[in-house]
């Protein structure tokens, strides 16, 4: 069995997180820059097992997609040509930045270092796995 891995998209910086093997944990990865996004992946996927890619699918309050999606779908298309053998799975993400900015918060962590959008993105990934 092999991890899967949530992407939370940004149009600059991207939020990985992943699950342990047994898939019971999941657990900030990495934030890259997104136009670096697809060559780190496959570095990644090279050295490690995935099955299942989660892409966090933007959507506006009433349901209909947001501006990201058009970033979001010819991502999935690339990754679903690329990997076959993975599922690409879009995942609503509303909310996650919300809760990442509020498990910061909550956690303690000092005022300059919530300030960090990489662990915004990191953490909203793992909300989304």
């Amino acid at each position: 069995m092999g991890r899967i891995l949530a992407i939370d998209y940004g149009t600059r910086r991207t939020g990985l997180a992943v699950t342990d093997p047994l898939r019971i944990i999941a657990g900030a990865l990495a934030t890259v820059e997104t136009k670096q996004l697809e060559k780190y992946l496959a570095d990644y996927f090279s050295k490690n097992d995935v099955d299942i890619i989660v892409l966090g699918k933007p959507s506006q309050m009433n349901g209909q997609p947001s501006e990201t999606m058009r970033y979001i779908e010819p991502l999935a298309g690339r990754l679903r040509h690329a990997y076959p053998n993975k599922e690409v799975v879009l995942w609503d993400e509303r909310f996650t930045s919300v809760m990442a900015h509020r498990t910061i918060l909550e956690s303690g962590i000092g005022k300059m270092a919530r300030r960090d959008k990489a662990l915004v993105d990191r953490i909203s990934a793992t909300i989304i796995l």
